[in-house]
Parts: structure tokens; sequence; C-alpha cells
């Protein structure tokens, strides 16, 4: 079994920085990559989960998709083993059936790298 989390907006897209997300949605796959349930993780409501890795460790989770993520939070996600899929956006369930379709792979680039690179394309 494969649990996918994903950080969302209230819109149900992929939250633009990790570190403003308090909403994930968890995606629950079988072996044979069928979705067998979708379940929604807030942090506003879960107050014991101030550790959001230990919370998704918790919950089992094996994959986080993100956007832009910072070398801490992906440090720790990654020692937890949870594998991190750096640079998704759009609509989170678009992007999670991409993923498990092997149409999505991490960008290799930090929030810190993100936007140093940003600043030097600018300059």
């Amino acid at each position: 079994m494969k649990k996918i989390a994903i950080p969302i907006t209230k819109n149900n897209k992929v939250q633009n920085y990790f570190r403003d997300s308090k909403v994930y949605e968890i995606y629950i796959f079988s072996k044979a990559n069928d979705i067998l349930d979708v379940q929604l993780f807030d942090l506003n409501k879960n107050t014991d989960c101030s550790n959001i890795v230990n919370a998704l460790v918790k919950e089992q989770v094996t994959f986080m998709l993100s956007d832009h993520i910072g070398n801490k939070a992906l440090n720790k996600l990654n020692k937890a083993g949870i594998t991190v899929i750096r640079g998704c956006a759009g609509d989170s369930a678009d992007v999670v059936l991409q993923f498990v379709a092997n149409e999505i792979t991490d960008n290799d680039i930090s929030c810190y790298g993100y936007r140093r690179k940003q600043h030097h394309l600018q300059n």
C-alpha cells in the first residue's frame, strides 16, 4: 500500500510553499495503484500534531508531493522515510494521478534554491 500526502489550498490546489500548509490530502493506493481512500488531514483540527513530519509518519505516508519546500523540511521528511517530490503544481487530484502514472519527477529545486535562482534571473 502506498500513501501519498499533498499540501492543499482551500481550492484543492497544491499549496505553493510547504511551510504555509495547514491542510493535506492523503491518498491511499493499493499495490495495483487503485485509489482506496482519500483522507483530509487538517493541522488546525489536530492540535497535537504540531510536528507535521511526525504526524505524517504516524499516518504511514510514504510520499509527499509538494511545490516549494525548504531543505530543512525536505531533510526531515527524507530522514523519516518519506520521499519528497518537488515542483508539483495544479489541481491536487490531477497531480497525484500524474505521479502514480510516472508522469512527474522531482525537480531537484529546494525552496532556497528556487528563490536564489529567481533572484539571479532577475538581476
